[in-house]
């Protein structure tokens, strides 16, 4: 059975790898280290989003804009929290992750995975999980473009880093709200949802998408259904 697909776009903390509050933690520590004034309901409110971005809009709440310093010492707390955080406590893959890249790759679509996260962090996780070219085609983070999501850059980085050309052959996956922005911002033919990280099926729900499902682990079977020429 052939696809109309030619590249699926996967995030990464909650969708692909395991989500175990190290991403939450660790915003939460800068928010405390550096006293911002940011609740938990409105930081996982905003997950999905370019880390710094997240900042620069708590710290120009409070303080106003142009505190560029200010905002790069939170982060750099955020940093230095996370990276402990994976190294401390491993990095594990979400079930049927990898399985799923295979079963795609051996069908001729392209995997790349796309997340909020510099790159330094982004290495540090695909190292531990030994994602490199065998498993990937190609890995996109926040550095790699203007802006993270909701804007659809990474998106269209992904395909220019895979030379695919159409967004109507594109899939884009994730689970919080912003990965959703992210794909119908980027007009690509499937938005898709994924339950094992932050969000429900009411948060995701409430946003532009063409399907939800509980894990990227049964995406080789919607694609059967939904996506086949």
């Amino acid at each position: 059975m052939s696809s109309a697909i030619e590249l699926a776009v996967f995030d990464m903390a909650g969708t692909t790898v395991e989500d175990r509050d190290e991403v939450l933690a660790a915003f939460m520590h800068a928010v405390r280290d550096k006293k911002l004034n940011a609740t938990e309901g409105e930081v996982i409110s905003r997950m999905g989003a370019s880390k710094v971005e997240v900042f620069r809009y708590f710290v120009e709440r409070q303080y106003g804009a142009g505190n560029e310093a200010r905002v790069e010492e939170v982060y750099e707390s955020f940093r230095n929290a996370l990276e402990n955080g994976y190294r401390d406590n491993g990095v594990r893959a979400i079930a049927g992750a990898k399985e799923t890249f295979a079963v795609l790759r051996s069908r001729g679509i392209k995997v790349v995975t796309t997340t909020g996260f510099y790159r330094k962090v982004t290495n540090i996780i695909l190292e531990a999980l030994g994602w490199d070219d065998r498993v990937l085609d190609a890995s996109i983070c926040a550095d790699d473009v203007p802006l993270g999501r909701p804007a659809p850059y990474m998106i269209f980085r992904a395909m220019e880093a895979t030379g695919v050309q159409d967004v109507r052959r594109v899939i884009k996956l994730g689970d919080t709200p912003f990965d959703m922005m992210a794909g119908s911002r980027a007009g690509v033919r499937g938005v898709i949802g994924v339950l094992s990280g932050s969000h429900t099926a009411d948060s995701l729900g409430a946003t532009r998408h063409t399907h939800i499902i509980k894990s990227v682990a049964e995406l080789p079977e919607l694609l059967d259904r939904e996506f086949a020429e």
